[in-house]
């Protein structure tokens, strides 16, 4: 039993140094707050968030959500679109199938497309430039910090 502490503990000693690295990024706390609580709506904030806000702004916050699903649905199709006419001009070049596939290029709006984003190579800076460029996200957003911009305080935040 002692041999089997001594192992644990020698184990935990040499893991101990190893560590996970978390991908950082150059965005603020106040833009990273921003941008989750547009990608994420409610579900983004705490529930002291929560409980401390009013209803329209919580209403706020659920209507640039939703329009920010519509948004990232329309640019996750089109990647998809954009990557299957890829595949097919490569595999199929003179296929009337893949010219008929080229030719229709059309979003439909009500197909929920549930690939991630990592899937169809979409990183968080090209969901920033859509959400400013469609006025989800203020078009000052990558200036957006200074101290003046920090997270926004709770109403019985004492700090």
């Amino acid at each position: 039993m002692e041999k089997l502490k001594n192992d644990i503990r020698d184990y935990q000693l040499s893991v101990g140094k190893a560590y996970m690295k978390y991908e950082t990024d150059r965005y603020s706390q106040y833009q990273n707050y921003l941008y989750k609580r547009a990608l994420y709506g409610l579900s983004a904030l705490t529930e002291q968030e929560l409980a401390t806000m009013c209803s329209k702004k919580k209403q706020r916050i659920i209507n640039v959500y939703k329009r920010a699903q519509v948004v990232l649905n329309k640019l996750k199709q089109q990647a998809t679109i954009n990557y299957s006419n890829f595949i097919f001009k490569t595999l199929f070049p003179k296929s009337p199938i893949t010219e008929f596939l080229l030719a229709d290029n059309e979003i439909d709006e009500k197909f929920v497309n549930t690939l991630n984003f990592k899937d169809l190579g979409i990183d968080k800076k090209q969901i920033i430039t859509i959400f400013m460029s469609e006025g989800i996200l203020p078009k000052n957003f990558l200036s957006l910090e200074g101290p003046q911009n920090q997270l926004p305080r709770l109403k019985n935040d004492k700090g």
